[in-house]
């Protein structure tokens, strides 16, 4: 009869010790490499989560900007823009200067506040780009957004409004969705048929 094997036995095997590398193997800069490759992945993840969130707070405020029937002029989506997205920093920013002791410089969150309030002043000025609000077909759209999946706004057509011409836009993205291109589409059937025609 074979002797049993003991559980001691099968405990040394199973519990392997950890191998040490000299310092300047190949092995050591295979597993430094592969730390460094995790890190940088793990600190991508991060950034494009921020990113997203950002994204998704800025379609947000325009989602609660729509009038529960029909559409925004383009004088209204200006409103919107000047009255309250550029004025949002405004109640903490007076906190942060009030809290500033004379002579004192500025926090580093008065200053950021401020940068972020200049930034988004001069795109206005220049060209900002928002969602159509003006478009019926892409406000419907819009207002089946869950405000969370933000490539759901991929498909909505954007427009490029600036405080210099407020009378004018330029649709900078004209959109993915069938409801928003169909115009776009029927004109260039129209055009296609009257080329066939000549």
């Amino acid at each position: 009869m074979a002797p049993s094997k003991t559980g001691k036995a099968t405990a040394t095997k199973s519990s392997k010790k950890e191998k040490i590398f000299h310092p300047q193997s190949r092995k050591a800069d295979q597993l430094s490499r592969k730390a460094l490759r995790k890190e940088k992945l793990v600190s991508l993840v991060s950034n494009r989560n921020k990113k997203h969130d950002m994204l998704a707070d800025f379609y947000g405020f325009f989602y609660h900007s729509l009038p529960a029937e029909g559409t925004l002029t383009l004088e209204e989506l200006h409103r919107i823009i000047v009255d309250v997205w550029l004025k949002r920093y405004d109640e903490e920013l007076e906190i942060e200067r009030a809290a500033r002791r004379k002579g004192r410089p500025k926090s580093v969150k008065e200053s950021k506040l401020e940068e972020l309030k200049l930034r988004e002043s001069e795109q206005y000025r220049t060209g900002f780009e928002v969602i159509d609000l003006t478009h019926p077909e892409n406000v419907a759209l819009f207002q089946t957004w869950d405000q969370k999946e933000v490539a759901f706004i991929d498909l909505l057509r954007f427009i490029r409004i600036s405080s210099a011409s407020p009378a004018t836009f330029v649709v900078s993205r004209p959109g993915k969705h069938i409801s928003v291109i169909k115009d776009e589409v029927i004109i260039q059937n129209h055009s296609a048929d009257m080329e066939l025609d000549s």
